[in-house]
């Protein structure tokens, strides 16, 4: 079993760098790539650049260069549900675009039943378990994640909230999902909140990435040790 771990930016890979055991590095189309064991599973991880084509790119590559069976999405979101605080965590049951079309997935390829990309299953119920007593540091939340290319502050936030009803929005997690489907590969998203509602705009991402990223860190290491256990 060989794990693909996708963060956007480098302040969200960080925090796996130094837990990676014989660690090596390559590079395929301007992107750096971590190979090596964590809690004794083989991984590749890397940061993919932010925004949704970014990311699809290094999933590609994940999945026909490196051969990687699961993908996780690792790193850090806004909050859009008023529960969510600062460090709470969304895992992902499904994902959707909240800026792109519904038919564009439904009439075309995918050929979508619906605008949702769904988690593995099987993935949930071992996140459910890894997570089961641990110190997560903040509230850990299973929902609805959406994507799209515009950092959310204020504007834009109710309409998503009124269509998507989701836990938190990011850039990436959407096209993440959307190639882990066509490719049959299971995947989910780990995303810790550097932003909310009531703590919006630029500056509380900035104060909070390096927090929330260790948090998303932690807990996808959690995981991986419950992949190594179940196998």
């Amino acid at each position: 079993m060989r794990v693909g771990i996708v963060c956007a930016g480098d302040r969200e890979v960080a925090p796996f760098l130094p837990v990676i055991e014989d660690c090596k590095t390559s590079e395929k189309a301007m992107l750096k790539f971590y190979e090596g064991t964590i809690n004794g599973v083989e991984i590749v991880t890397l940061y993919s650049g932010v925004c949704k084509v970014n990311a699809a790119i290094a999933t590609q590559i994940l999945i026909d260069t490196y051969g990687v069976d699961i993908i996780i999405n690792a790193g850090v979101a806004g909050g859009m549900d008023q529960a969510l605080e600062i460090a709470d965590t969304v895992v992902s049951t499904e994902v959707a675009y909240h800026d792109v079309a519904p038919n564009i997935l439904t009439e075309f390829h995918p050929w979508l039943e619906t605008v949702w990309f769904k988690a593995d299953e099987k993935l949930l119920a071992l996140t459910r378990k890894a997570f089961e007593g641990m110190d997560t540091q903040g509230k850990v939340y299973f929902g609805r994640m959406v994507t799209g290319e515009a950092f959310i502050a204020d504007d834009g936030r109710d309409e998503i909230n009124e269509q998507f009803t989701p836990l938190s929005v990011d850039m990436e997690t959407g096209s993440i999902a959307h190639v882990c489907h066509v490719n049959s590969v299971p995947f989910i998203a780990i995303r810790s909140i550097t932003d909310t509602a009531t703590h919006s705009g630029s500056e509380h991402f900035e104060q909070n990435c390096e927090r929330a990223a260790e948090i998303a860190k932690n807990l996808t290491v959690a995981l991986l040790a419950e992949l190594r256990d179940s196998n």
